[in-house]
């Protein structure tokens, strides 16, 4: 989750449930753990819940770095990606990498 929030910005939950192919309550309640953990914010677009990564300390953003460059495995992180690419009801904001 982190390593995917890392590349691509903003992601909402439906968007994690289709690049993790994991079920909903369970990518919720790990992202409400994240959020209550300080390392993410979220906000409401309609029915929406988008996610991204909160203001970090250095270290986090070091860790997180870690993450994308080689503690997810590659492939994991590649295939997340491209399920995430390839997910039609993903919403239109999310299209794209959000700065």
């Amino acid at each position: 989750m982190l390593a995917l929030l890392s590349v691509e910005g903003e992601v909402c939950v439906c968007e994690f449930v289709a690049a993790l192919d994991e079920l909903q309550p369970s990518v919720s309640r790990h992202l409400a753990m994240l959020r209550d953990g300080g390392w993410l914010t979220s906000r409401r677009e309609g029915t929406w819940m988008h996610y991204r990564l909160a203001r970090l300390p250095k270290w986090a953003r070091t860790l997180l770095d870690a993450l994308v460059s080689g503690g997810v495995p590659s492939e994991a992180l590649r295939d997340a990606r491209s399920r995430l690419a390839a997910f039609p009801g993903r919403p239109r904001r999310a299209i794209g990498r959000v700065a």
